[in-house]
């Protein structure tokens, strides 16, 4: 395209005047922006064609991964570095006098997820390209994705997010490569030639319009594919109420995770989840049919993967294509639907395990629910089989039971893989919460834990840390992430551990201002960044960490001798809109630090921030300033993390607890650079099987508990009147399910700990650079070369 600054401003100001018709001084930054982005992606649009073509020639295995949520951040500075370009470019910009880091301001954070499920799809799928293999996403084009956060008093209120405000650059639609997707009506069963034939009768149809960005890949030529359906009316739609339909199709593609307390929201859920599965495995099978002419094969060229259970659908579906559309029967359909599939579990939570009532689901999806039946009817059989009359065996291993299709269920039976994503969290699976299906089918369960897109979270997040780097070990660990661990030479290196601080000091500053910008308070740069970010949910404990803020603001105002290091408390997280109780822990956060931030005898000694909107571009910023990474869920609760992996890389220190992949950091680190706390993951399963937790004996034995639970209700938060009852009954009505109070004292203690370490700065940089040095097994690269091998069968081309 372009090999030095000078091709590059040619082409540049030749592009803009073509494609906005005006001359460069007429131009805006949005011009500018829109310029740049045509540019890349027409400058890769021959590598993508290539790669399709090479994959197509090599007729090797293939994988599609579908995930509901794709977090994918901002792609503009991203790609530039993925294509090795991003130096040539920022000079020819700002030749003409033009910004990079402005016009990357300008881009809209893809609104297609939430949190670490769809920030891990996004991760893999740079790995994918990056390691040339072949594999690519599918997923839902939103136009409003989850919501934009804005606190308003203290409240988190949600705001349509309006990421495609100014279109998305990055994208093709191809309206020819529509699909047509069935929902309602009645199927009809007819005889013909000796077999059943179904017809879907008098449904209302949905076109899928995909829109294809390119992934590309780091410093390779290979460039894959996310595809994102758009939900359309048809074209000729038989209904009587246009408008209504009209309404009801584009809100399929509208937001991502709509409020599902009522059965309107229920439904619009289940329908995102078959058009998403329908619309891909169209679109898959077609191109599969072009290139073989028959399915018979598909489970030896083709693999489905599904990120949790919201893609599940893809296995009656594929059933219902090779048997009413290809004419297979039931058991060679079978055979490939099973060997064609496999399932990434997400997470612990029974609640989280996804379940549709039959009322809902049988209505709106006729033909996949028959399919469901029978795949249902053969499993329970064969349990029968294999213990006549264990009728509550088969009731709770049954994919239809108590008026539920559940869906974790039918991940397992019909697929070939089904895999955790972290060791400890893969152990509870099998040994807990699956353990009779792993009985059933020890085969199929198999670990993978997480990893990160690492490039984007040290290149693109953290310029100054990764110049170090490879300054001191050359630049092969861009490649190969495990060459961090080439670092630990410098452990004892006062020069390069005082650079290293130099350049978290620079990063916390950048935070500082950033945080004066937002949320108009000033900050201490030199004290410590404790930072909680991620969803906000009972399980990941903010509510721990805001009544030990409110035990240390209650301790600076009692006793004039306590002494503490100075402390910025930051959290960013975004509750569901309709999960209450996490939107009370929101407000209370919030309250906590009005009350700090204003008080004149706690001055800079502790500070709170929530910061509103949390999203990628946002994490780009706080992942490198954090001295401190919290991690503190309820053990045996969290999956994995990903939050953790990106603080370490990043020289952050994690107070946690043995969830997770935390365990796993410590394996890496070794116990003297982690600060670990609270019951482990055995102690909470003990005690939800066994009992024995009465959490009203720890408000009643420990003052500093007692003192800060009642300050929920006792006026100590004058303007909020029983705003935090429901907080409060949780953990002394309900005996606090998540062990909040149990772990209280031990996490106080080892923030005590954390205070005293980050007095000695030399010996808190060694244990930083400790973790940067450890992180490279975290890359998702490791992760993507695991399924590649042992889960999807693809290799490299």
């Amino acid at each position: 395209m372009f090999s030095n600054t000078s091709e590059f401003k040619e082409s540049f100001l030749n592009r803009l005047e073509m494609v906005c018709g005006k001359s460069f001084s007429e131009s805006t930054a949005r011009d500018h922006y829109q310029t740049l982005g045509n540019m890349i992606r027409e400058f890769v649009s021959n590598d993508w064609i290539a790669t399709n073509e090479r994959y197509h020639a090599a007729k090797g295995k293939q994988v599609y991964y579908l995930s509901i949520e794709y977090l994918l951040g901002k792609l503009l500075r991203q790609n530039l570095i993925n294509l090795g370009i991003e130096e040539i470019v920022q000079d020819g910009l700002q030749q003409l006098g033009i910004d990079l880091s402005g016009l990357e301001e300008l881009e809209a954070d893809a609104g297609l997820g939430n949190g670490g499920l769809g920030r891990l799809a996004a991760c893999f799928l740079d790995s994918l390209a990056s390691l040339n293999l072949p594999g690519h996403g599918h997923g839902i084009r939103y136009k409003h994705g989850l919501f934009e956060q804005k606190i308003v008093d203290g409240y988190q209120v949600e705001l349509p997010e309006q990421w495609l405000r100014s279109g998305n650059v990055w994208e093709i639609r191809k309206a020819d490569l529509a699909v047509k997707i069935p929902f309602w009506g009645k199927v009809e069963v007819r005889m013909e030639n000796g077999r059943h034939v179904f017809q879907h009768l008098n449904a209302e149809t949905v076109t899928a319009v995909p829109h294809d960005m390119p992934v590309i890949g780091y410093k390779s030529n290979t460039v894959n594919t996310l595809r994102l359906w758009n939900a359309e009316p048809a074209q000729f739609p038989f209904h009587d109420d246009i408008l209504k339909y009209k309404r009801e199709t584009e809100m399929i593609s509208e937001f991502l995770y709509p409020d599902d307390t009522h059965d309107d929201g229920k439904i619009l859920r289940l329908k995102q989840q078959y058009f998403l599965v329908s619309a891909s495995l169209q679109s898959i099978l077609k191109a599969y049919r072009k290139q073989h002419g028959s399915l018979h094969r598909l489970h030896e060229d083709v693999c489905i993967h599904i990120n949790d259970t919201h893609p599940v659908l893809a296995i009656p579906e594929l059933m219902r294509i090779l048997i009413d559309e290809e004419g297979l029967d039931w058991e060679q359909a079978w055979h490939i639907t099973k060997n064609t599939i496999s399932y990434t579990n997400h997470t612990t939570l029974s609640e989280a395990l996804e379940k549709w009532p039959i009322h809902i689901f049988r209505p709106l999806l006729p033909r996949i629910y028959m399919i469901v039946e029978e795949i249902n009817e053969r499993f329970c059989q064969e349990l029968w089989e294999q213990t006549p009359g264990d009728w509550e065996r088969i009731r709770s291993l049954a994919i239809l039971a108590d008026d539920y299709v559940k869906m974790a269920h039918l991940a397992i039976v019909g697929s070939f893989s089904v895999n955790g994503v972290a060791k400890l969290h893969t152990e509870i699976l099998k040994k807990r919460e699956m353990n009779q299906f792993y009985q059933l089918f020890p085969e199929k369960f198999n670990n993978k834990t997480n990893g990160i897109a690492y490039r984007r979270w040290l290149l693109k997040a953290n310029p100054k840390l990764s110049a170090l780097i490879t300054e001191s070990i050359g630049s092969s660990w861009t490649y190969t992430a495990e060459d961090l661990a080439k670092l630990l030479k410098y452990q004892n290196d006062q020069p390069f551990l005082d650079q290293l601080q130099k350049i978290k000091n620079e990063n916390k500053q950048r935070l500082a201002d950033v945080i004066f910008d937002k949320n108009g308070v000033t900050v201490d740069s030199t004290a410590i960044f404790d930072v909680q970010v991620k969803r906000l949910h009972a399980y990941k404990r903010q509510l721990l960490n805001v009544l030990h803020i409110m035990h240390l603001y209650n301790r600076i105002k009692e006793d004039s001798s306590f002494t503490i290091t100075p402390r910025v408390f930051i959290f960013g997280a975004k509750a569901s809109p309709g999960y209450y109780y996490a939107k009370k822990i929101i407000k209370l956060i919030n309250a906590v630090a009005d009350k700090v931030n204003h008080d004149p005898k706690i001055g800079d000694k502790l500070k709170v921030i929530f910061l509103e909107n949390y999203r990628v571009s946002l994490a780009e910023k706080i992942f490198p300033a954090a001295d401190v990474s919290e991690q503190i869920s309820t053990a045996s609760k969290e999956a994995s993390g990903t939050g953790n992996m990106k603080f370490m890389i990043n020289g952050a220190l994690t107070v946690g607890t043995l969830d997770g992949a935390n365990i796993e950091i410590q394996e890496l680190v070794g116990g003297d650079n982690i600060f670990t706390f609270g019951l482990t993951a055995d102690e909470v399963l003990h005690y939800y099987q066994h009992g024995g937790y009465q959490s009203l004996e720890y408000y009643h034995h420990d003052y500093r508990i007692r003192q800060a639970v009642d300050q929920l209700v006792n006026g100590f938060f004058p303007d909020v009147h029983n705003e935090f009852e429901p907080i409060f009954d949780s953990l002394l009505e309900e005996n606090d399910q998540y062990f909040v109070l149990k772990d209280f004292a031990s996490y106080t203690d080892i923030q005590r700990k954390i205070g005293e370490a980050y007095q000695d700065q030399l010996h808190w940089q060694k244990m930083s650079l400790t973790n940067i040095a450890r992180a490279g097994y975290f890359s998702s690269d490791r992760t993507i070369k695991e399924y590649a091998k042992e889960i999807w069968k693809i290799k490299s081309l």
